[in-house]
């Protein structure tokens, strides 16, 4: 990503986009290695998800370029070959982004597309990558089915972790730090996500805490902006802990139109994606409002070279500390840029996307998170633990923290290969291994 060292904005996001598509149509025939990246550009999502990962895609791939990753990625580039990318906006739905999808594939050349964040466009997308046999790395989206549903991939894989792990941790944090626990109401989208993450979260609450009580089930469409009557109604029915899946704008809205109305007052509340506005609540989230990362990112990752790296150059470009969607990104680039050059064998040559599938297959990453096993999903999905505290703002400082963070294995909070969450969870989670 030469063209640019300039770091985003929201506002210079469609910008982004233009340079983006004004790479070469023909095939990857110039000696470089040509990489789709899809994110949020535009759209509600774009402030607390697109920006922050489309900022990390560029440090990493500027810096990959340059040879100034730390080991073992001082190769420059993939496999010594310049990375080029076309930018994708992902706003618009699961229709545009197949369109997008073919595009990138049959019209750009891409080698690879890492990208995704909503779920609908992941399942959207995973079928029509196994079509086109086209290398594609989810970084972010989280739902459980994309696995479930395809059974059998070759060319998908997926850097991150599903929602049943975010939801298992989330449950199992609630009954560690002892928080008052009769009764829990849910607000989520109204889609795959949100559907996913309460089913895995309200099965695991009742089984470690048999008799819980569901007050209520709020379902508002996705990026509707306004929770006027989903707020009162979750007051009304008086939980002890509310759970959310929320993201982007729509949980950064919710916690704000929340707390001006007390909903946050002597009850827990838990956002298994808060991690990403940690520093733009800017002190109008609650203090004790328990957040996660969807994994060890962000302000959970784990002290390493790598991640020093990542950080200490972002805060340098940005002027902020990178959230959880930038350390996604970062992973997902640098899963791509192991698997590759570990298919290659020798640097300079472009590996066919046969023999990157292979590679990437059960790959072991050292990564910005740590290191990184592909060991779900018969190797094409990461294993990985995961993490979370409380959001605590200092407002002498003006900075919010990580409070009494609690830490899960992977093997705690994941289903054995082969195991749905559904089953798992039911069975009492057999085989976990927690501290």
């Amino acid at each position: 990503m030469k063209r640019t060292k300039s770091y985003l904005a929201p506002t210079a996001l469609a910008l982004a986009a233009a340079i983006g598509f004004s790479a070469p149509v023909t095939a990857a025939e110039n000696g470089k290695f040509r990489v789709g990246i899809v994110t949020f550009l535009s759209g509600a999502a774009a402030g607390p998800f697109g920006v922050p990962s489309l900022n990390g895609a560029k440090l990493v791939i500027d810096a990959l370029n340059e040879g100034k990753v730390p080991a073992p990625y001082g190769l420059k580039g993939i496999n010594g070959l310049e990375i080029e990318t076309v930018i994708v906006d992902e706003n618009g739905g699961a229709s545009k982004q197949v369109e997008e999808f073919r595009n990138l594939a049959e019209r750009h050349k891409v080698d690879a597309v890492i990208g995704y964040i909503s779920s609908g466009d992941c399942l959207a997308i995973a079928p029509v990558a196994e079509e086109l046999k086209l290398t594609t790395v989810l970084f972010d989206c989280g739902t459980s089915r994309l696995f479930e549903e395809n059974k059998a991939p070759t060319y998908v894989f997926r850097t991150g972790l599903d929602a049943a792990i975010d939801n298992i941790g989330a449950a199992r944090y609630l009954i560690d730090t002892g928080r008052k626990l009769e009764s829990v109401a849910s607000i989520q989208q109204n889609y795959a996500w949100g559907h996913d993450s309460w089913g895995d979260f309200s099965a695991a609450i009742k089984q470690l805490k048999p008799g819980v009580k569901v007050t209520t089930e709020q379902l508002p469409k996705l990026f509707q902006g306004q929770y006027g009557a989903e707020i009162s109604a979750l007051s009304v029915s008086k939980p002890d802990v509310i759970h959310s899946s929320f993201w982007g704008g729509d949980m950064e809205a919710f916690v704000l139109q929340g707390n001006a109305r007390g909903l946050f007052d002597k009850r827990t509340a838990v956002l298994t994606c808060g991690e990403s506005a940690l520093d733009r609540f800017k002190g109008q989230a609650p203090n004790g409002l328990v957040i996660g990362a969807r994994g060890p990112f962000g302000a959970f990752a784990p002290e390493n070279t790598l991640s020093t790296w990542f950080r200490t150059a972002y805060r340098s470009s940005a002027e902020m500390d990178p959230t959880y969607p930038a350390f996604k990104m970062a992973q997902a680039i640098l899963g791509l840029k192991a698997a590759v050059e570990k298919a290659a064998g020798k640097p300079g040559v472009i590996p066919a996307k046969e023999e990157v599938a292979r590679s990437f297959k059960g790959l072991t990453f050292e990564s910005v998170s740590g290191t990184v096993r592909m060991a779900r999903a018969n190797g094409h999905q990461a294993l990985q633990g995961i993490a979370y505290g409380e959001y605590k703002f200092d407002a002498k400082s003006d900075k919010a923290t990580i409070a009494n963070v609690k830490s899960y294995s992977g093997e705690c909070v994941t289903p054995p290969d082969g195991t749905s969450a559904a089953d798992w969870i039911k069975a009492g989670f057999p085989g976990a291994q927690c501290n």
